[in-house]
């Protein structure tokens, strides 16, 4: 009985064991993930394929910034909408390098960057989401951080173009629900939808 016993549990732990291994080597699927590009590459592409360009002003001490890339841009539904409607561009604020697009030069002025203070108006928080129209114009910045749901209203309402024919609030209370909503499930709010810092 006592080998019996022994015999098993030495199966059971065997098999179990397999599993588990088995487990480990199953491939994941991928993730899906924003296509993150600079403002040059975005530049450069607009010039073959039109699309919006949509760029996420931060700094490296912002920490809304960082808590908008964990929870809002790591969201696979943003991150399938924003690659087949945008250009996706990270800039930081405070970057030191020049920036050329086209014939003109956008340099670091100490503090800031002259493309950031450009796209933002002279208005600097971070972070601030900017939308271009497929001709590089300034369609309109977004300062603060953007909780998933309602950055994906967002970025639909200007991504659909509905912000020349609709009012934000009538769009989201409308169109959003009509077409877009039942896309994004289960909207989360861990932080209030608008804070700039």
């Amino acid at each position: 009985m006592n080998t019996f016993a022994t015999l098993l549990l030495t199966l059971c732990v065997g098999v179990a064991s397999l599993g588990f291994i088995t487990r480990l080597d199953d491939p994941k699927p991928a993730e899906k993930k924003i296509k993150w590009m600079t403002i040059e590459e975005a530049f450069t592409a607009q010039q073959k394929k039109p699309k919006k360009i949509f760029v996420d002003v931060y700094t490296d001490w912002c920490g809304w910034c960082k808590v908008m890339d964990r929870n809002t841009f790591t969201n696979p539904v943003i991150a399938d909408y924003m690659n087949e409607h945008y250009y996706s561009v990270k800039l930081n604020a405070e970057g030191k390098e020049d920036i050329k697009l086209g014939d003109r030069v956008y340099k670091s002025m100490g503090n800031v960057h002259e493309l950031a203070a450009t796209l933002l108006k002279g208005q600097m928080s971070y972070p601030t989401t900017v939308y271009l129209n497929e001709k590089m114009e300034l369609i309109q910045p977004v300062p603060g951080y953007l909780e998933p749901r309602m950055f994906h209203q967002i970025v639909t309402w200007f991504g659909s173009n509905s912000h020349t024919k609709e009012e934000f609030e009538k769009f989201k209370a409308g169109t959003y629900v009509k077409s877009f909503q039942d896309k994004l499930p289960n909207p989360s709010a861990q932080a209030p939808a608008a804070v700039a810092h």
